[in-house]
């Protein structure tokens, strides 16, 4: 691991509970821990994977790192305080979207393990950014592997089993939305986090049966998927 600290961090006000994953959206590693660590940028991630699977520490985990901004997940405003924020390697929609190395994952799988167990978060609560800022962010994206941490217990996993739509209105599946743990002010964009995430290979932000049938999935005790 290589230590490369950032001053953009303060006290934290709450107990760590949430683990968030962020693509980085810049041309490189070398210009994107550069960013983080200017006092100018006012961002910060605990730790940066590039995509050769070195590790980079940039705040410690008893700190407020500064990377999720504005943003919502289960109740809980001050995700920055509430979390710990992984920033992982590639040039983002903006600069090339490009899938994610087996290096790069293979090096992320373990760390993310470590601060589970570490902060006894759940699985629930390892979220892209994009889950707790749906109108404002789009990663780690849609080519993110979450089937990998799924497997392993490190993340939730996308039902496929048993799926049944529960004809929800629309309004019905927004409330559910809500109650699963997304902000749903601006329901579209809402809509188009959670397909991201959980149906990545048609995000329209249409609610339709497959998204019904995967939500009530998921709000279930124990969801059950492939992976």
């Amino acid at each position: 691991m290589i230590e490369t600290p950032s001053p953009n961090f303060d006290e934290r006000t709450l107990p760590t509970s949430i683990l968030v994953l962020h693509y980085t959206g810049m041309p490189d590693a070398p210009s994107a821990i550069q960013w983080l660590a200017n006092p100018e940028s006012k961002v910060s991630a605990h730790y940066v994977v590039t995509e050769d699977g070195q590790i980079v520490r940039m705040v410690d985990e008893s700190k407020r790192a500064w990377h999720a901004g504005r943003s919502y997940w289960r109740g809980t405003t001050d995700i920055n305080s509430a979390s710990v924020g992984i920033e992982i390697v590639n040039p983002g929609h903006e600069w090339g979207y490009r899938p994610f190395p087996d290096a790069q994952i293979d090096a992320l799988i373990p760390l993310v393990h470590e601060i589970m167990q570490r902060h006894r978060i759940t699985r629930g609560n390892v979220v892209g950014h994009s889950d707790i800022a749906p109108s404002r962010k789009q990663d780690p994206g849609e080519l993110f592997p979450w089937h990998k941490l799924a497997r392993l217990r490190l993340a939730l996993p996308r039902p496929t089993r048993n799926l049944m739509d529960p004809h929800w209105t629309d309004s019905g599946f927004m409330l559910a939305l809500e109650r699963f743990g997304y902000d749903i002010s601006e329901p579209q964009a809402a809509v188009t986090a959670f397909q991201r995430r959980f149906r990545p290979e048609l995000i329209d932000g249409v609610i339709d049966g497959e998204c019904r049938a995967i939500l009530l999935a998921l709000l279930l005790p124990r969801p059950r998927g492939d992976d």
